[in-house]
């Protein structure tokens, strides 16, 4: 293997693997329980309503959607290794705590715990992945990272799912033996930061009025863009009939987009890493306008391949886009803390995107997820154009 080819500085491989697995696992564990596991074992096996199941789920994602930036200036503060492992020994308690949750008081607090344990994971790893980047480099190491967490979510989603239906101590006990291997992932990470702080990087008043300037345009644009992006998930399979797709032509559609959004990563993150993330958050949003505008229409059947590839190419120019965009605004001694404040705007556009596109459907009809979703890609696509002094991308390097 080419060192030099590699997007990680010499000696950084480990810990950013480390911080990866630790973050794989705790997502595993997430997706698993409380959209898998819990919503059937809770009626059968704990004797719980529905209603304390969906309390639950809110409950884990409103305390990890609180605690992002909390987690982030801890991080900076106290160093990776000892706040990554604090949140996930407190997600072990609270996994192991779940079996005694028969009542719906105690569910919810214990998700709640669960969640606080979980806002550790994401701004640890993806500031890792930040500072053990090579210079030009950062776009495509943290999406590397990123994509690489996301066949465990569906995972754990898939297996605890099926162990549920017949047993509902087995789908437990490897959640927690998953959560077990986070912990002991979140040993082998630095405790300092593996890229020096600058000269004078003591968070002065100054230092912070710098950075919240720096946050400012990209709160914003965090909220508004993952609406956009989580807008339809919970409603694909109930729009596919409408379209002309049954199960099997939907995950057809679903595999063309995914494998022209992998295939495209090298040349999108190269050109997000230099120099150009906010042409590459452009084109990727411009890309979805179009192909959800082009949906809304109820094309034939034939056109939807291409425009599931086009969405596929947009969301290839966006994650790279995105990571490269944080990196090179947010000042480096600041951006524990400042990115964790962002994860906590980005986690609550999340949750709110699926309660918009149903909404949309709901009084609009199969049109209305893909017009709305259209309108709100295109505007953010705008925003990069008419603010673009806003976003100093020019500080990110270009790699040699």
């Amino acid at each position: 293997m080419n060192r030099e080819r590699l997007p990680l500085r010499p000696g950084t491989l480990g810990p950013v693997m480390a911080a990866a697995v630790a973050l794989a696992c705790a997502e595993f564990v997430r997706s698993g329980v409380y959209a898998a596991y819990l919503p059937q074992a809770g009626p059968a096996a704990l004797g719980l309503p529905l209603t304390a199941v969906g309390a639950a789920w809110t409950a884990h994602f409103a305390a990890d959607t609180l605690m992002r930036g909390p987690a982030g200036a801890l991080i900076a503060r106290h160093g990776l290794r000892v706040v990554m492992l604090g949140g996930a020994l407190l997600s072990l308690v609270a996994l192991a705590l779940l079996p005694l949750a028969r009542w719906p008081w105690l569910l919810v607090p214990i998700a709640a715990l669960h969640g606080a344990g979980f806002a550790a994971m994401w701004p640890g790893a993806m500031n890792l992945t930040a500072d053990a980047a090579r210079e030009g480099y950062q776009g495509r190491a943290i999406t590397g990272v990123a994509l690489g967490v996301m066949p465990l979510v569906g995972g754990g989603f898939l297996l605890l799912g099926g162990l549920a239906q017949g047993n509902s101590t087995l789908p437990l006990l490897i959640a927690l033996g998953m959560q077990v291997l986070a912990v002991l992932a979140t040993l082998a990470l630095p405790a300092r930061r593996v890229r020096r702080r600058e000269e004078g990087a003591a968070p002065t008043p100054e230092r912070v009025r710098r950075a919240a300037r720096a946050l400012a345009p990209l709160l914003p644009a965090a909220f508004v863009q993952n609406i956009t992006m989580t807008l339809l998930g919970p409603l694909l399979f109930r729009l596919g009939p409408g379209l002309g797709l049954n199960y099997w032509g939907l995950v057809a559609l679903l595999v063309v987009g995914g494998v022209v959004a992998y295939a495209s990563l090298p040349f999108t993150g190269r050109v997000a890493d230099r120099g150009r993330a906010r042409l590459a958050l452009t084109v990727g949003f411009g890309l979805i306008g179009l192909s959800f505008a082009a949906i809304a229409t109820t094309p034939p059947l034939w056109a939807m391949y291409p425009l599931a590839a086009l969405v596929g190419l947009g969301y290839a120019c966006i994650s790279p886009g995105w990571a490269a965009l944080v990196t090179g605004t947010l000042p480096e001694a600041e951006r524990p803390a400042a990115w964790g404040a962002l994860m906590t705007v980005e986690n609550a556009g999340t949750a709110l995107g699926p309660l918009v596109g149903a909404l949309a459907f709901a009084q609009l009809g199969l049109p209305g997820p893909f017009l709305v979703g259209a309108v709100m890609a295109l505007t953010t696509a705008a925003a990069y154009i008419v603010f673009r002094r806003a976003f100093p991308e020019e500080r990110t390097a270009q790699p040699a």
